[in-house]
């Protein structure tokens, strides 16, 4: 049983969020409780690190995990196969076509190893207004017109705050997150947690003091 600290509990929408700092070392990065998924909420949360996540049926728990997973451009790993990929045009990008159906796939995609996804109906209409007003953004992977891969992710200043992102052919969900890193301006992208997939592509762990002090330098 988790003891759980008073001031972790957002009992209403002006509740402040706690220190980054105090975050709960096990479960990793565990920092608040409770609270709504409003535009206000998120895009404080991302100012300070911080980022929703949990099952369907919890109260709204919020995370600033310690190590953080980041990539820059610099750091982008690029492997043989992939290249080939990239060269054959196989594969159209676009970006903020149709949100709506990237969130909606990363929802309902079947994962390896995962039953469900942490993506409920009330994240889904969050971020979708977040889209609206200009903050969420998604990268489209087309083949044949039909959209068999993505991204999606919020955006503020200088860093790309990464959520989630599918793929029904291979490699194209690689192939939006190359996108990502090379034909936009973002010069940091946060991915979270440790993932492998997104680690052969080049991501790395951080502090998540240096990450906290990346994000007052980009926002």
């Amino acid at each position: 049983m988790i003891n759980i600290p008073e001031e972790f509990i957002l009992r209403s929408s002006n509740t402040p969020f706690p220190n980054v700092d105090l975050a709960f070392e096990e479960p990793n990065g565990l920092v608040a409780i409770g609270g709504d998924l409003s535009t206000e909420r998120l895009l404080d949360a991302y100012q300070q690190g911080i980022f929703p996540w949990y099952s369907e049926g919890e109260p709204v728990l919020w995370y600033s995990p310690n190590p953080r997973m980041v990539i820059t451009k610099d750091k982008l790993h690029i492997s043989k196969s992939l290249d080939k990929v990239l060269r054959s045009h196989c594969f159209e990008v676009r970006v903020n076509n149709n949100f709506e159906q990237v969130i909606y796939q990363c929802k309902n995609i079947k994962r390896k190893d995962q039953d469900s996804t942490w993506i409920d109906n009330d994240m889904v209409q969050a971020y979708i207004q977040l889209h609206h007003q200009g903050y969420a953004h998604s990268i489209e992977v087309y083949k044949d017109e039909q959209l068999v891969g993505g991204l999606y992710g919020v955006a503020i200043g200088k860093v790309f705050f990464g959520e989630s992102m599918f793929s029904c052919e291979s490699n194209a969900s690689k192939v939006a997150f190359v996108h990502l890193l090379r034909d936009t301006n973002y010069q940091l992208i946060d991915c979270q947690v440790e993932n492998p997939h997104l680690k052969s592509l080049g991501a790395f762990n951080i502090e998540r003091s240096a990450f906290v002090q990346q994000l007052r330098e980009l926002l």
